[in-house]
């Protein structure tokens, strides 16, 4: 069984930062590849940010440039950190591990931008 946690979620002003974090539970989280997902009200769940097991990363044009997503595999954390934040960025923010065509998600923190 995989579990996943988030924290880090909350209210941030426009051109703010904040940083999400991910625990997964779990054996062999090195080979795991990860990623956080967004969904505002009303819309489809997003693609935000990837990275495999060799930590190559990828990302939505959207947050290009903005996001930077990591993850440190001795504490099984995964990590995005958010800069220069937008109101169009508020959503639930959902972190997924994949491995073997298994996909596992966290129940989501809830990112408000707003002034």
């Amino acid at each position: 069984q995989v579990l996943l946690v988030e924290s880090g979620g909350g209210l941030v002003q426009p051109g703010g930062s904040l940083r999400l974090s991910c625990v997964v539970s779990g054996t062999a989280f090195s080979t795991y590849a990860l990623g956080w997902y967004r969904q505002a009200p009303g819309k489809q769940r997003d693609l935000v940010a990837t990275i495999t097991s060799g930590s190559s990363a990828r990302y939505a044009d959207f947050v290009k440039g903005r996001f930077t997503i990591s993850r440190d595999n001795a504490q099984k954390m995964v990590y995005l950190q958010m800069n220069n934040m937008k109101p169009e960025d508020t959503a639930v923010y959902y972190c997924q591990a994949t491995k073997y065509g298994l996909t596992f998600w966290g129940k989501g923190t809830l990112v408000t931008v707003s002034s």
